[in-house]
C-alpha cells in the first residue's frame, strides 16, 4: 500500500512540519503517530488506513529532521523539548485540545516525554516497542560505552564530524535493505553486533538469511527520500541524549495518562524486558506482546498492532 493522504504543511515551533491527516473528527481524541529512526510518516501507512476506516481521526507527521519536514542545522534543535514542542504546535494548528500520542522507536521516547512536558495536551499514550524507562543514574552515553564499547552505534553517533551519517548516505540502498528485515531465524547467545554504520558499509544482501519485510516499491520510498534528505537530521536526535537525560532530572517520572505498551517479542534493541517495572512510573498501564515480531512492528505485524490499538482506544475512549 503506497497511497497516503494528501501531504500538508504547518509552520510551527520555528520549523515547517509536513504531515498527513485522515479520518473525520469524532467524539474521541485523535491519534497522532510519531515515527522513529530511520523512518517516515509513511511507516504508519497501514495504521493510517485502518484507524481512519475505523472512524478515528489520525495525524502522522514527518518528524523534525525527516522527509518533508525542515532539518535545522543546530544539533540542539533536536532535543525532546523541541520535538514535543512540535507536537503541541501541530495539534494547535489543527485546533485539537488533547490527543492520543502513539510512538515507535524514537517516536516512543517523544510521546512518553510529551506526557511529562505537556500532560494537559495528552489524552493517552501508546508506546510501540519503546518503554518509559527509569531515569539513568549517570549519563546514558557513558553507560552505553561501558556496556557495548565505542563501536556501539549510539556511541559512534556522538563523535564530531558526522562520519556515521556519511556511511549511511554512501550506502542508502544497503541501509534500508539491512534494517528492514525480520528477526534472525537463529540468534546466537552472545550480544548482538550493533555497530550499524560499519555493518551497513560492509553489507551483502545476498548473504542475509533474514526475511525482507518490504516490497521493492515500498523500499523505494525510503531510498529516494533519504537520498534527498540525508540522515543527519534523524541522527541528531541521538546527539541530544545527554541533554534529554539532564532535562528528565527536572521532572517527575510519573505519567498519569492512560497508557498502552506494545512490545515486540524479537526486538533486539528494545526487547520486551525493557518494559519491566514500567508500572511503577506509569500506574494506568496495559501491556500487549506481539509474538514473532522484530523491531519494525507496525510494518511487520500491522494487523496485530492495529487490533491492539483499536481495542484499547475503543475501550478507554469510546
Amino acid at each position: 500500500m503506497l497511497d497516503m493522504p494528501e501531504l500538508q504543511f504547518a509552520k510551527l515551533n520555528g520549523v515547517r512540519l509536513g504531515f498527513y491527516e485522515a479520518g473525520a473528527p469524532g467524539e474521541g481524541p485523535p491519534l497522532v503517530l510519531c515515527h522513529g529512526w530511520p523512518e517516515l510518516a509513511f511507516s504508519w501507512r497501514h495504521q493510517i488506513e485502518a484507524f481512519s476506516a475505523a472512524g478515528r481521526r489520525v495525524i502522522a507527521p514527518d518528524m523534525r529532521g525527516y522527509g518533508a519536514s525542515d532539518r535545522p542545522a543546530e544539533v540542539e534543535a533536536y532535543d525532546l523539548v523541541h520535538l514535543t514542542g512540535d507536537l503541541v504546535g501541530l495539534i494547535d494548528h489543527l485546533h485539537i485540545e488533547r490527543a492520543i500520542f502513539v510512538g515507535h522507536d524514537w517516536g516512543g521516547a517523544v510521546v512518553w516525554r510529551m506526557a511529562q512536558e505537556h500532560p494537559g495536551r495528552v489524552a493517552g499514550v501508546i508506546g510501540l516497542n519503546t518503554p518509559h524507562p527509569q531515569r539513568a543514574p549517570i549519563n546514558p552515553i557513558d553507560i552505553f560505552r561501558r556496556r557495548f564499547g565505542d563501536s556501539f552505534y549510539i556511541v559512534q553517533f556522538q563523535a564530531s564530524g558526522n562520519a556515521p551519517d556519511r556511511l549511511f548516505e554512501q550506502n542508502v540502498e544497503n541501509t534500508f535493505d539491512f534494517f528492514f528485515r525480520g528477526p534472525a531465524p537463529h540468534r546466537g547467545s552472545g550480544p548482538p553486533n550493533l555497530a550499524f554504520p560499519q555493518l551497513v558499509a560492509a553489507y551483502d544482501p545476498e548473504r542475509d538469511v533474514r526475511a525482507r519485510l518490504l516490497s521493492p516499491e515500498v523500499m523505494a520510498v525510503y531510498v529516494e527520500t533519504f537520498r534527498q534528505t540525508g540522515f543527519t537530521g534523524g541522527i541528531n536526535w541521538y546527539r541530544n541524549i545527554e541533554r534529554n537525560w539532564r532535562r528528565a532530572g527536572e521532572m517527575s517520572e510519573i505519567i498519569t495518562a492512560p497508557s498502552l505498551m506494545i512490545m515486540a517479542e524479537h526486538d533486539i534493541v528494545l526487547p520486551p524486558s525493557a518494559a519491566d517495572g514500567m508500572e511503577a512510573r506509569v500506574p494506568d498501564l496495559e501491556k500487549v506482546l506481539i509474538k514473532g515480531s522484530g523491531h519494525w512492528t507496525m510494518q511487520e505485524r500491522p494487523d496485530e498492532v492495529n487490533a491492539a490499538v483499536l481495542e484499547w482506544v475503543g475501550r478507554r475512549f469510546g
